[in-house]
């Protein structure tokens, strides 16, 4: 890790040195709105990997257009690649050669909210098992992973799904969950069932409740009520006294991201396109660990 040390003299504590650590393998990930370029431009380290949503209403074209312009600018990036918006086999081919053009190595695949597949891809696993068929150049495939379950699927099917799912891919990156217990508890046991991929822990940045609502109120309708179900354990953070900090969950969890024998590999960051206030949040806790990048 290459960093420079302020405060006092002499090593920092351990706990320090893992959440310095922690904090310095983090990714950040924005959606495709506008002025979402600017904003990474503006306040994102290019240190920092990056990746790009797509959103029902704006659709993959929206997402693959500023990655590319990420791209451009020196960051990594990585599209999420939402399986129910892809029509065919001829759409994916495209859309793996526009990336590799772009010079982009890495998507993170999802199954996506749409109600109606475009196609024939209706969930990450057909997705991910015709890009190995095809052939695909990425050296980064991200999947997601659901500490606290899914509330529409059953725990079973959702273990072996990501079972299936993990032969073709790089590393995992959680859905939200709030509870370090239980994101430990649940990287154990995957790792307990044979899946060894590294596990990005995803919570939100330093996100404000009129960033929120201003967020979800672009969605569009349907895509929106489903975003609000799907953040109701943030939403409700924010009418706690003091509203929601990450402060909390990373100091608990730096030490086991740290651990060389565990699985958790870092922090994936849902900034919600709050960039300034998460990369000076990030910046602050380094500082207050005794560590400036």
């Amino acid at each position: 890790m290459s960093s420079l040390r302020v405060g006092g003299p002499g090593p920092a504590p351990a706990h320090r040195q893992a959440l310095a650590q922690a904090l310095n393998t983090v990714s950040y990930e924005v959606m495709p709105f506008r002025g979402t370029e600017d904003a990474v431009l503006a306040y994102v380290p290019r240190t920092i990997p990056v990746t790009v949503t797509t959103t029902e209403a704006k659709g993959l074209a929206a997402t693959v257009d500023l990655a590319r312009r990420l791209a451009g600018h020196g960051y990594s990036v990585a599209p999420h690649l939402a399986a129910r918006q892809v029509r065919d086999g001829r759409q994916l081919t495209d859309l793996v050669t526009e990336l590799r053009e772009a010079g982009i190595d890495g998507i993170f695949v999802i199954a996506g909210d749409v109600a109606r597949p475009a196609g024939g891809f209706p969930d990450a696993l057909s997705l991910l098992e015709a890009l190995d068929a095809n052939g695909h150049h990425f050296r980064r495939i991200g999947i997601g992973g659901y500490p606290e379950g899914h509330g529409s699927i059953r725990q079973e099917l959702i273990d072996r799904a990501i079972e299936l799912k993990a032969r073709y891919a790089t590393h995992v990156i959680t859905q939200l969950c709030f509870d370090a217990a239980t994101i430990s508890a649940w990287a154990r046991r995957l790792k307990e069932r044979g899946v060894g991929l590294p596990i990005h822990v995803g919570l939100p940045g330093a996100v404000s409740r009129q960033k929120l609502i201003r967020i979800s109120a672009g969605l569009g309708l349907g895509q929106s009520a489903r975003f609000l179900n799907k953040q109701q354990s943030l939403l409700w953070r924010f009418f706690l006294p003091g509203g929601y900090s990450p402060d909390r969950l990373v100091e608990r969890l730096a030490p086991r991201v740290c651990d060389p024998e565990g699985n958790l590999a870092g922090f994936h960051l849902f900034t919600f396109n709050e960039l300034e206030k998460t990369e000076s949040w990030r910046r602050g806790m380094l500082l207050r660990a005794g560590y400036l990048t």
